[in-house]
């Protein structure tokens, strides 16, 4: 099958290699212009172009695929399918008309669950059991296209996002092969999708949400660290300076023992404050239980493990996270 790849960051990589190692004629690769990043402000090119590049595949970089001169770019690569994985531009109906396939999009959620931009974010933070990735025939809203091929992919107890990114991409590339397969066999029944999404939109992801809250339940805490997990973390301030929360646990407050609530204490009133910290973490008091701190990372500092921390910084019971 001739086709047109369209993505661009690391998540996109692996369905590319994916395309190519399976035999299909990629005709061109398109992804998003290069971008200056860093201190030194280098102009570096996006992982799909680099992928591209090693591949020997032509790579097309508008800065607007809707342009005429780059739809005409597209009219002559004649593909039969076009794919668009996490490309970053809104597709038009010009371009989705043009592959006699459609064109097939991989989205990192079992859908019409998590449309959006970050369900793989969204699906950690909210404690999901399973995610996964489904093909889909684009149209023009936002992951609402008729739903093709679907695959589960579990989450496990410590799942972060960036290990579920891992886990989707990999699904993602093999799922992808397996739907231009079946497309150019007929095999395929596309499955509408309800108007409404199963879940709420899986929204992009900002800075400031990785800001924690303590009023909130430990469960809660926990499973937003482990959300923000590689960027852009979850975070607090404690004595004005910026902690960086990496790995955590909750321990519930239970009756009995060092954890016990006092007689008529309201919990969200001590949210933050710190009730220990020793060789086993920090003890961390929340609204709804106990969160155990395990690795963080001060401001300027490298990522370390509590109890190297602590051999440098001695926090008493009763400080208090911001």
């Amino acid at each position: 099958m001739k086709v047109v790849f369209m993505g661009t960051p690391d998540f996109s990589v692996g369905t590319l290699e994916a395309i190519a190692a399976a035999g299909h004629e990629i005709a061109g690769v398109v992804t998003q212009p290069d971008k200056q990043k860093g201190r030194g402000k280098q102009v570096q090119p996006t992982p799909v172009k680099e992928a591209a590049l090693r591949l020997g595949l032509p790579v097309y970089q508008p800065a607007k695929v809707r342009d005429p001169e780059f739809l005409e770019v597209l009219r002559e690569l004649a593909p039969d399918v076009i794919v668009v994985v996490a490309f970053g531009q809104i597709i038009p109906q010009a371009i989705l008309d043009l592959p006699k396939y459609g064109c097939v999009n991989v989205h990192a959620s079992l859908l019409p669950a998590y449309r959006g931009a970050a369900p793989i974010q969204w699906a950690v933070i909210n404690g999901e059991a399973e995610s996964g990735v489904t093909t889909m025939r684009m149209d023009a809203g936002l992951d609402t296209g008729d739903m093709l091929l679907k695959t589960v992919v579990p989450l496990d107890p410590d799942e972060t996002a960036g290990s579920l990114f891992d886990k989707l991409s990999s699904a993602g590339a093999k799922l992808l092969v397996e739907t231009l397969e079946k497309l150019e066999q007929g095999t395929i029944v596309p499955e509408k999708q309800p108007e409404e999404s199963t879940t709420a939109y899986a929204r992009m992801i900002r800075k400031e949400d990785g800001k924690i809250d303590w009023s909130r339940p430990a469960a809660e805490i926990e499973r937003l660290i482990r959300g923000m997990d590689p960027w852009p973390s979850a975070f607090t301030k404690l004595d004005g300076k910026t902690v960086k929360i990496w790995k955590a646990r909750v321990i519930a407050l239970i009756g009995g023992g060092l954890f016990e609530a006092l007689p008529g204490q309201d919990p969200k009133k001590h949210a933050g404050e710190i009730w220990a910290a020793d060789e086993t973490g920090i003890h961390v008091r929340t609204g709804d239980g106990i969160l155990l701190i395990e690795e963080l990372q001060m401001e300027g500092k490298k990522r370390m493990a509590v109890q190297d921390f602590l051999r440098g910084h001695k926090i008493l019971p009763g400080s208090k996270f911001e």
